[in-house]
């Protein structure tokens, strides 16, 4: 069969099985041309095979904010959340049996806030020849995506204003995830945002610990873990998030000039500098911002009472095929929405 005959028929199965392979080696010989007696020896260009790995994909910083947060799943264009305010016991004289319903102390009163589902997408144009020619590239390309993913919902959660678009632009503005950076702080006291269903509700405050962005100091750390209530300090998902550049100033904190580090690294598993502070775990957190005037740097959290993710209960994931000749496009969408759960049980870390 002469090369005219063999690229018809490969149209013909294209056409009819969706795509075809032409081989090209003239069936009448032994050995193929690429193994022709001609060559011998082995090594690139003279004879020898090219070995083609199995493709992979950078590693990628998965969201650490799920690492410990409160997760629920959930169907819907909005999310509402529910905060129990008011003291169910009487304060003022709690050893009787008279109450009085509906007014005073007691009472069950309630904060509420929604949220409106936000949606990450991705596209990816593949070639075709690719999927066929390369080895493992479609496990590569599904493992990337899903991390890809996965860093844009951390850098909304940690740093995009829902408020105020403009100045989050990358991170999803006005239609991106409600990110710390939103929140009110204090010095003084935290407490729940106005209570509502306006994007303008549940903006509430957290507690803050200033420290000097140039320079911080072992009391700074000392104070941010004293504001974090005691009831928080024993629950298995209290942790310190930490941006790396925060990490490598505490790391360097010595007593004296030339003195032995503060934060010692005693060349454990669970010993390591940084890896503990205070008995809670570091979670190193690279969506945070470095250490700058106004910036949330740090936080010290009961991650599950401090935040909650809700994921949309479905993700889709379509092929478009020949959206340009020899390409199929890949288009992936992920809906969620996430909050400060309980403004009491975190600490934010703020550069002056």
């Amino acid at each position: 069969m002469n090369t005219s005959e063999k690229i018809l028929n490969g149209i013909k199965q294209a056409l009819t099985e969706g795509k075809a392979t032409v081989n090209f080696t003239d069936n009448n010989k032994t050995k193929d041309v690429e193994e022709a007696s001609t060559l011998t020896g082995s090594g690139l260009n003279i004879g020898g095979r090219v070995y083609f790995d199995d493709a992979f994909a950078a590693l990628r910083y998965a969201n650490p904010f799920r690492m410990g947060s409160r997760q629920v799943t959930y169907t819907g264009s909005a999310a509402q959340f529910v905060a129990k305010t008011g003291n169910a016991a009487d304060a003022t004289n709690p050893f009787t049996y008279p109450v009085t319903a509906n007014s005073g102390s007691p009472n069950i009163a309630t904060s509420i806030w929604q949220l409106p589902t936000r949606v990450i997408t991705a596209q990816l144009p593949i070639r075709t020849a690719v999927m066929d020619d390369i080895n493992g590239i479609d496990p590569a390309i599904s493992n990337d995506l899903m991390l890809e993913l996965s860093s844009l919902e951390a850098q909304s959660m940690a740093i995009n204003n829902d408020q105020a678009g403009s100045t989050t632009t990358t991170t999803g503005g006005t239609d991106g995830l409600r990110g710390l950076v939103t929140y009110l702080t204090s010095t003084s006291a935290a407490s729940y945002g106005t209570s509502g269903t306006a994007i303008t509700n549940g903006i509430h405050t957290i507690l803050k610990e200033e420290f000097s962005a140039s320079a911080i100091t072992y009391d700074d750390i000392v104070n941010a873990a004293n504001l974090l209530p005691g009831q928080y300090w024993a629950l298995p998902t209290t942790a310190w998030h930490l941006h790396p550049s925060l990490i490598a100033q505490l790391r360097k904190l010595k007593g004296s000039t030339g003195g032995a580090p503060m934060f010692v690294e005693t060349g454990t598993e669970d010993g390591g500098s940084l890896v503990y502070l205070f008995g809670f775990p570091v979670i190193v957190n690279p969506y945070l911002d470095a250490p700058a005037a106004g910036k949330i740097s740090g936080v010290l959290a009961n991650w599950d009472q401090f935040m909650t993710i809700a994921d949309a209960e479905e993700m889709n994931i379509k092929r478009f095929d020949q959206t340009a000749p020899g390409f199929i496009t890949l288009f992936a969408e992920k809906r969620l929405a996430s909050t400060v759960r309980n403004p009491f049980a975190g600490v934010f870390l703020v550069g002056v």
